[in-house]
């Protein structure tokens, strides 16, 4: 099977690091990139050995043969570009979130549904190496039926340092890392019934909310708690950017704290084991535990781009993300529990 030929729509932070991943994998070759600014194109492409260069995503579809696009832009671009690459019968592969609004969202994937274009959100946490060994731990059955679970993702990292549009969105951290780890939550316990979220704004020079705390209903019963910030303050222990996980079942219970240790305990006892990542050389190693969960993400979705394979984060299975993500700003906003339909 000849390798898929794909352009890669932006060129920021992420870029880098998603080309990297995709070098990892020999199903698939970046034959062109885009982006607004041409210099910054130019830049990734010489350090990727690119040759199709551009800042006009029209042009690049109606000059490059493609199979896929891969959209790694702000959120206001995605639907467009995913729209334009639909249009174009290609297959889509577009970052979290995957729209500014809920019915956006659910008008790109009828759009895709429509024009035949397979349609993919690349939602990498779930694939984070701790993370499915928890799941893994949970489906053997060994602490019996989660009822309830807490999910931190907690941190004084710098984030709009490195990402300093982040601090310009209106919609900052449920629709950033919160689109991360409400998909996470279903992952682990399945799909919600209801959703109750507060936000506050601590930082004093960005937009939107920087924390959020949040409870989920589970259709099988479980609450589960979210604890998110990126307020900026010290702490004693910094796990960034690991989530951190702890889950009550009714034969024992499991926990995955900070250095990717995974603990299950029951009445045998406790076993302890590390769940580390694979190392790559061109990943950070203050995002180690994210970077490296990039390349089974892009596994798993090249091989349903080749129809090898089922991804997990369609686009239609994306919607139950988008929901809860829009569903904890409108009950943030009414102060009370929302019904997740």
């Amino acid at each position: 099977m000849r390798p898929l030929r794909f352009a890669l729509f932006g060129c920021g932070f992420w870029s880098t690091y998603q080309l990297a991943a995709w070098r990892e994998l020999k199903g698939a070759v970046c034959v062109a990139i885009c982006d607004r600014n041409l210099g910054r194109a130019e830049t990734l492409g010489r350090r990727f050995g690119i040759e199709g260069i551009y800042d006009d995503p029209e042009k690049l579809l109606a000059r490059e043969k493609l199979d896929f696009v891969d959209i790694v832009t702000d959120v206001a671009t995605h639907a467009p570009l995913a729209r334009l690459a639909a249009l174009h019968g290609l297959a889509v592969i577009c970052q979290k979130p995957m729209a500014t609004s809920l019915r956006e969202a659910q008008d790109l994937v009828k759009y895709c549904r429509k024009r035949r274009a397979p349609f993919f959100v690349h939602e990498n946490f779930r694939w984070q190496a701790p993370l499915r060994a928890l799941k893994a731990e949970l489906d053997r059955g060994k602490i019996g039926r989660a009822f309830r679970a807490r999910i931190d993702f907690i941190s004084g990292f710098p984030v709009f340092t490195n990402q300093p549009g982040l601090a310009r969105q209106e919609q900052f951290i449920v629709a950033d890392v919160g689109s991360h780890i409400l998909d996470l939550a279903r992952f682990l316990f399945g799909e919600a019934d209801s959703i109750y979220c507060r936000t506050q704004r601590v930082h004093p020079k960005i937009k939107g909310e920087d924390v959020a705390t949040i409870l989920i209903t589970t259709r099988a019963g479980a609450h589960v708690s979210i604890n998110m910030a990126y307020a900026g303050n010290a702490l004693e222990r910094e796990a960034f950017p690991e989530t951190l996980v702890f889950v009550e079942g009714t034969t024992g219970s499991a926990e995955l704290s900070p250095g990717c240790v995974l603990r299950t305990t029951t009445t045998q006892g406790t076993q302890v084991r590390r769940a580390s990542p694979p190392f790559y050389a061109w990943a950070d190693p203050r995002y180690a535990v994210v970077h490296s969960s990039i390349v089974p993400c892009n596994a798993n979705l090249l091989a349903a781009v080749q129809r090898r394979g089922r991804a997990e984060t369609t686009g239609e299975d994306n919607l139950h993300t988008v929901r809860l993500v829009f569903g904890a700003y409108t009950s943030a906003a009414l102060h009370r529990p929302v019904k997740i339909s």
